[in-house]
């Protein structure tokens, strides 16, 4: 609702002669939400919510990989923040102490600037455990329309827990591919293991670099 009347308020409205109608066929009728009309807009719904004819009901912002923002783009989540009509926002990062970006001396948990993250809450995580990686596996492969052999669940959620879930999940359909090519329906352990020799997870692929950087070093 608040977009809508964001949006509607900054339409602009011409006159009713034949010029004003031919223009608002030709141009786009869009133009900038600006600071003084989004105050206006947000004021008109206060007293909407005052009056008991209308509720805010909080959206959600989710940002991923929030570390790639710079110390300039951390403003507006700090502005939003302040607003009487914040939606939740959710940050998402898996950096540790980190630069911030677009500073040369500015270092922070997970990349972000402490005034920020003084205002945030941060949810503890746990890796994932062998159990519910097979959960999700089988509830990917089902998605997917795809037939998992024998040991092949297992298979797989052992690899999502020695390297990550990502790749366990990456493999599917490659190695639904593979099967299809040699004439099965279903995914079998040959194929993921076929699979597994020609995609390496970044953990081995880490490995192999490093040693490689190492015998260079020699």
């Amino acid at each position: 609702m608040v977009y809508a009347s964001d949006a509607a308020n900054a339409r602009p409205q011409g006159g009713q002669d034949i010029m004003s109608v031919m223009g608002s066929l030709v141009k786009s009728g869009r133009t900038e939400i600006t600071e003084k009309l989004r105050r206006e807009v947000n004021q008109v719904i206060k007293g909407y919510v005052d009056q008991g004819v209308a509720e805010v009901v909080p959206g959600v912002v989710f940002i991923d990989e929030v570390h790639m923002l710079d110390i300039e783009c951390f403003t507006y989540p700090n502005a939003l923040l302040e607003s009487p009509v914040a939606p939740t926002v959710v940050l998402a990062t898996n950096h540790g102490n980190a630069l911030v970006r677009g500073t040369t001396d500015i270092y922070a948990p997970h990349g972000i600037p402490v005034d920020l993250l003084d205002r945030c809450l941060i949810v503890r995580t746990t890796p994932y455990e062998k159990d519910t990686i097979t959960k999700v596996v089988q509830l990917h492969a089902n998605m997917e329309g795809l037939k998992l052999g024998k040991g092949v669940l297992e298979r797989l959620a052992q690899k999502g827990h020695d390297s990550s879930l990502r790749y366990a999940l990456q493999l599917l359909t490659p190695a639904s591919i593979l099967a299809g090519i040699a004439g099965r329906k279903q995914i079998e352990l040959e194929d993921i293991d076929g699979m597994g020799e020609l995609f390496l997870d970044a953990k081995t692929s880490t490995d192999i670099i490093r040693k490689h950087q190492d015998g260079e070093a020699s």
